[in-house]
């Protein structure tokens, strides 16, 4: 089972920028398949992102150009940075790992709060 734990959520002016990480054990980085995903209360979870055990990265539209998922293999942590900020991106940001998709993966951390407001 793994485990996954997020942190850098917070609040942030539209525009701005939030860097979030996921600690994951104890699989590595470069051999999970992991992903970022998002919810707001009373609707479904989103997918963010996704990066595929081949390395490939597939994001939702709407966040296209604006986040980037990465790793830190040395560390064994997942980033989701998050540039130009919109309203619309509040939510609930959760980590996920093991046969990731855009519509989900197996294994969830219990999310951090992004709160975007202008």
């Amino acid at each position: 089972q793994e485990q996954l734990v997020e942190s850098g959520g917070g609040s942030v002016q539209a525009g701005g920028s939030l860097r979030l990480s996921c600690a994951i054990s104890p699989l590595p980085v470069t051999r999970n398949s992991v992903g970022w995903f998002r919810q707001v209360p009373g609707k479904e979870r989103e997918g963010v992102g996704f990066v595929a055990l081949n390395g490939s990265t597939t994001y939702v539209d709407s966040v296209k150009g604006r986040f980037t998922i990465s790793k830190d293999v040395a560390k064994n942590v997942l980033y989701l940075q998050m540039n130009s900020l919109e309203n619309e991106d509040t939510a609930m940001y959760y980590c996920g790992a093991r046969h990731c998709s855009l519509l989900r993966c197996d294994f969830w951390g219990q999310g951090t709060q992004v709160t975007v407001s202008s």
